[in-house]
């Protein structure tokens, strides 16, 4: 028998982890005070176990290249959004996820970032695929 050490990201998915650094997007007149998700830590946590997010807040996923990026739900309790965008912060698509589901949802081509925001954010306020976020990374 092989024992394999424990991965930092599987010790971590047992609990929320603590609030990230943050930086500001603007849609629009829209703010959005976004937590930023860099490590591979990070992002295998993201959301879960979190049972609140403020109204204007979410989480941005950085990764260095970009790829078709996938997400699930598990172990998160609230109902999110994601926008999956471009270099210059365009959105390429949307996906509403549903609280403890491992159903994937997956960017239509690849993409360095995904954002997070309660679910509703984006359609409340008329924001779809083309729409481009401004702030952060997105200059």
């Amino acid at each position: 028998m092989v024992l394999l050490p424990a991965l930092p990201a599987a010790r971590a998915q047992d609990r929320p982890q603590p609030k990230l650094p943050t930086v500001d997007l603007r849609a629009g007149m829209h703010l959005i005070r976004a937590e930023l998700a860099v490590s591979a830590e990070q992002q295998a946590t993201g959301m879960m176990f979190r049972t609140t997010m403020g109204a204007n807040e979410g989480m941005l996923f950085v990764n260095d290249d970009a790829g078709v990026r996938c997400f699930w739900m598990r172990n998160t309790l609230i109902p999110l959004t994601i926008a999956f965008l471009d270099d210059d912060g365009t959105i390429v698509n949307l996906a509403d996820m549903q609280p403890q589901s491992d159903r994937s949802h997956c960017s239509a081509r690849p993409v360095r970032y995904a954002l997070e925001m309660n679910q509703g954010w984006f359609a409340k306020r008329g924001i779809q695929p083309g729409f481009r976020l401004r702030g952060g990374p997105f200059r």
